[in-house]
This record gives structure tokens, sequence and C-alpha cells, in this order.
């Protein structure tokens, strides 16, 4: 038995408690969680805002050490580091072929299976494949990337979701060149991680949005050249900030439709917006039809970073190591499993960045 939290049905609050876990079967590898980083999807699962069965064990940014594993498995041994990926590929499917991992049509076909149990028998879906919320998890194969030398596995933890997602937003899905100019929206983990990868991008201005005043220190030490306090006239002063034209790249990490709508109104024309945070189907984004010609601009959507963690990993580790990524500094708050619904309240409040599950 092992403690987790349990999401016992969409709007129940969690439930700290222990659960029954199966030894690794064939193709599967136990886990013992060093940390676990707690994500706004793993909130969004709580409210419905993503639809995934339920009763399950939420988190799906963790690291630990193997503990067992199945027969089959090679790639990784008792007593390795590994990251976790929530999102794994299946390497067979339309998207896959093309090359587009990040949109793999199976990847969250585990979280429909049977995870583990409480102690009445009841049964458990990882609610993200993963079921990083708890001191022992187990998974696929797939979902366990080898942990990169030289990083400790509590920081590694935020590698599974916040740093791939900022890092693929800034280069693989808005692209960002080196002189550009950049508007982030929403200083969370994934926006804190989203600055320091336009900073190694080589982004000349780097302007961070939120609606709190209380994140600009955040901001700037991740990369931002000035903040924003959001209001009716952001998009404006994104423009008083970039000679006048409007930002080359929006990257919007909240996703309500107000965000999305300024965060496109804040690129110049021509201008790339990218929408990385995931909204509710209630949160409809208007433009007419003679705007849309008029401006010029992109808009589009960005799942996991558009990132192949196997080739990314690797890469981002390399920045790591070096010195010229902070993951530490994306975490504001360290807690254990009992202060999850805390950090859920700081989120939808708006307080802080990253909180992270200390096991």
């Amino acid at each position: 038995m092992v403690r987790a939290a349990v999401l016992p049905a969409v709007g129940a609050p969690l439930e700290i408690t222990d659960i029954e876990l199966p030894e690794p079967g064939p193709g599967r590898v136990r886990i013992r969680l060093a940390a676990a980083g707690v994500c706004h999807s793993d909130l969004s699962l709580t409210d419905g805002t993503m639809r995934l069965p339920v009763p399950a064990v939420l988190g799906h940014e963790g690291a630990g050490t193997v503990l067992a594993v199945g027969e089959g498995v090679t790639h990784v041994a008792p007593g390795d580091g590994a990251v976790l990926n929530w999102a794994p590929s299946c390497g067979e499917c339309h998207h896959c072929r093309l090359g587009e991992v990040w949109l793999c049509a199976s990847a969250l076909t585990g979280a429909g299976g049977v995870h583990a149990r409480t102690a009445d028998g009841t049964q458990l879906h990882p609610g993200l494949n993963v079921a990083a919320f708890a001191e022992e998890t187990v998974v696929a194969a797939n979902c366990v990337l080898p942990a990169p030398d030289g990083i400790p596995l509590t920081d590694a933890a935020l590698l599974g979701c916040a740093v791939l997602t900022g890092y693929g937003a800034v280069h693989h899905s808005a692209r960002v060149r080196a002189g550009e100019t950049v508007v982030v929206f929403g200083v969370g983990g994934v926006g804190l991680a989203v600055l320091q990868s336009a900073r190694l991008a080589g982004a000349s201005t780097i302007v961070a949005v939120d609606v709190s005043p209380e994140k600009e220190e955040l901001a700037r030490a991740a990369g931002a050249t000035d903040y924003l306090v959001a209001s009716a006239t952001t998009a404006k002063d994104v423009r008083r900030l970039t000679e006048g034209q409007g930002a080359d790249v929006a990257v919007e990490c909240v996703g309500r439709a107000v965000t999305i709508r300024t965060a496109w109104e804040s690129t110049r024309r021509g201008g790339r917006t990218t929408v990385v945070g995931i909204g509710g189907k209630d949160q409809h984004v208007t433009f007419n039809a003679l705007e849309l010609f008029h401006w010029g601009r992109a808009l589009s959507g960005c799942v996991y970073g558009n990132c192949d963690p196997v080739r990314d990993l690797p890469v981002i580790a390399d920045h790591v190591r070096a010195g010229r990524f902070d993951l530490g500094s994306l975490v504001t708050t360290r807690i254990t499993l009992d202060g999850i619904p805390a950090a859920f309240d700081d989120m939808v409040a708006g307080r802080g960045g990253r909180a992270l599950i200390v096991f």
C-alpha cells in the first residue's frame, strides 16, 4: 500500500489515501517518486475541463527511481533514475508517421486502464497515464524516460511537463528567432519555462503579462525584460514596448478567451500567437474576416510543446547542466501530498509558480 492523491469524481475534493499497486507485468515499470509537480492540467481534470475516466490517481509531471521492471523492459533497470512521460507516442498512427508524436492518437489510451485499487477494492485509473501524485506508481514502459545524468531527480520532475511544454512552445511551435520580441501571458510554471526558453532563443525584448503584480520578480529572474499587470490596455502597452509594432511572438499560457484574443492583438502585423493554455469549451474566441486578412497574423495551438520527449529531453538537459536553464527557479512552493488542495487554490488565485511535491 502507498499513499496517493485520488480524485473520486469530477468536482469532488481530492482524497489523500492508501492505494494498492500491482506488481509490474510485461512491459511495465514500478517507480518510487522523488518529486511531482502540480500542474494546471491536474486542476483541469478535477473540474471537468479535461475529461478522463475517474476515480483516478492524479499527477503527470514527475521523476523517481525504478524499483522493478516487467518482462521485456530493457531501456531502464532497477536503481535507474527516470522521468515520467505522460503522453507516450505509439509510433504507428497517422500523426506519429508524420513525425508529429505530440499529437499521437493513442497517447492517452492508458488513462482508461485500471491502475490501482483502494483498500475497499475500488478500481482507480491513472489520471494522465502516470499517476504521479503517489509515493510509487506503475506505468507502461513507454511512459518512462531515463533521467538525465547530473540533474537531481527532484529537479528533473519538472522536465516531464512544464519545461518540455515551455521549451517546445518557443522552439518548435512559435519558432522564436534571435532578435525577435516575445510576450508571454501567464507566469505560472509553464510561463516561467517559456520566459527562460525565449531568453535561450535570443529574444531581444521579452514582456511578461500576469494578473498578479507580485510575480514581477519571478518573471524578471526568468528572463523578462519588461512586466505588465494585465489590463484593458495590455495590447497597447505591448506595442509601446515594441517600437509601436507589437511583438513578433505571443505565447498564451492561461487558456482563457479574453487572454487568447489579447495575445493575438499584442502581436505585430504578420505576428505569431501560440496557445499553450488549456481552456474550457465555453471559452469562445471570435475574429472578423476583415481583421484576419488585414493583420496576417498566425494563431496556433500547442500540445505538449510540440515536443518529442525522447529527442528534446537530452537537449534541455544540456542547457540545465550548462547553467543556461534553471529548473529550481520555477518552483515557488515545496509541499507534501497533503498540500495539493492548497496548491490548486493558489493556481486558481494566480499565486506563485510551480508547486513541487517532494516525497
